[in-house]
């Protein structure tokens, strides 16, 4: 089943406290980014967002957004102010946990040969 234009419109306006969200419709469903990183979408008119350490004490619970996909976090509260709390928390710590610290430094090193050419 498809997202709704109506649903989006809604989650937005509960993200509207939050500056710099865009959206991407992508196969009938929602892609969110803050600060262009990817932190969610709109599945099946359900509000999902990445699972991370960072926001575990929130206590969110578990849904699968579409099948073979990893599990995500469901967003089924309406406070703007808790919801904008969990995604800058979780905005913030999406680098640091994509990448294990080994390939970061491999990473910079590369960035850092690069800038010296």
């Amino acid at each position: 089943m498809a997202s709704t234009k109506d649903y989006l419109e809604y989650i937005l306006e509960l993200l509207s406290d939050i500056d710099t969200i865009e959206y991407k419709k992508m196969m009938d469903e929602y892609l969110l980014y803050k600060n262009k990183k990817l932190f969610g979408g709109i599945y099946d008119n359900r509000f999902l967002i990445k699972k991370s350490k960072s926001i575990e004490e929130y206590q969110l619970a578990e849904e699968i957004p579409y099948p073979g996909a990893k599990p995500m976090y469901l967003i089924d509260i309406e406070d703007k102010e808790l919801i904008k709390e969990i995604i800058d928390k979780l905005v913030d710590n999406i680098w640091l946990q994509n990448f294990p610290v080994c390939d970061n430094i491999y990473r910079l090193k590369r960035i850092i040969i690069w800038t010296k050419k």
